[in-house]
């Protein structure tokens, strides 16, 4: 089924090139402005993601850490809004960056926040996170979320995206692959908060997990 209430954004809302996540101290000990930004609309900046986009490329295969991973997305996707198409930015980087690569790693830089600061922390790795960004809409939520809960191998996710483009669930894809079930979570809770838990769930006659999804507010 569905969630219920507003989806939350499935796309990047930030500008496309920002450094949100590659900027963020939390995550990559790096200060915003030491973080390379890419700017569409400037020619310098689009040269230098042409630059970026051809050295992700020949270095694709190597064991470049997940920052390095989200600089060459967002290098692809401000090359492709500078140039106009994934082809004319395929033709501008040259080497091996082929349209294909470009779109799968411009879909990832397209990816919501929330998403792509797991890509970031090592959660899920940047390959896992190309699939995810083949779904759209809250499909894309719903697999980052499975991957994460139920460690989900790469492979495993390309074949729910897969499904999921045909025309199945998340759910139903995911228990089609692997068995598991959708939107079950293990939690460690601190001894009071657990007690505190169990007890209110016990006086309102519900079990824990249907007891919390009654204070969770949708996402407006």
């Amino acid at each position: 089924m569905p969630p219920e209430g507003p989806a939350p954004p499935a796309d990047r809302e930030s500008p496309v090139g920002q450094p949100v996540i590659r900027g963020d101290p939390d995550l990559t000990g790096q200060q915003p402005d030491e973080a390379v930004q890419f700017d569409p609309a400037d020619p310098d900046s689009v040269a230098e993601a042409a630059e970026t986009v051809a050295a992700f490329a020949d270095n694709t295969a190597g064991d470049a850490d997940n920052v390095y991973m989200l600089r060459g997305a967002a290098a692809c996707a401000a090359l492709v809004r500078g140039e106009g198409s994934y082809k004319a930015a395929a033709e501008r980087a040259g080497s091996e960056a082929t349209v294909a690569f470009i779109r799968k790693w411009s879909r990832v830089h397209d990816l919501p926040e929330a998403i792509r600061r797991h890509v970031a922390r090592g959660d899920i790795a940047p390959t896992a996170a190309k699939h995810i960004a083949r779904v759209s809409g809250t499909s894309r939520y719903l697999l980052a979320w499975a991957a994460l809960d139920h460690d989900l191998t790469v492979r495993e996710i390309r074949s729910i995206a897969s499904r999921v483009n045909d025309g199945e669930e998340v759910a139903q894809a995911l228990a089609a692959e692997t068995g598991a079930q959708l939107g079950q979570l293990t939690i460690d809770l601190p001894i009071d908060a657990y007690l505190c838990l169990r007890r209110q769930a016990s006086l309102s006659n519900v079990e824990p997990g249907p007891f919390l999804a009654e204070d969770i507010e949708p996402d407006d």
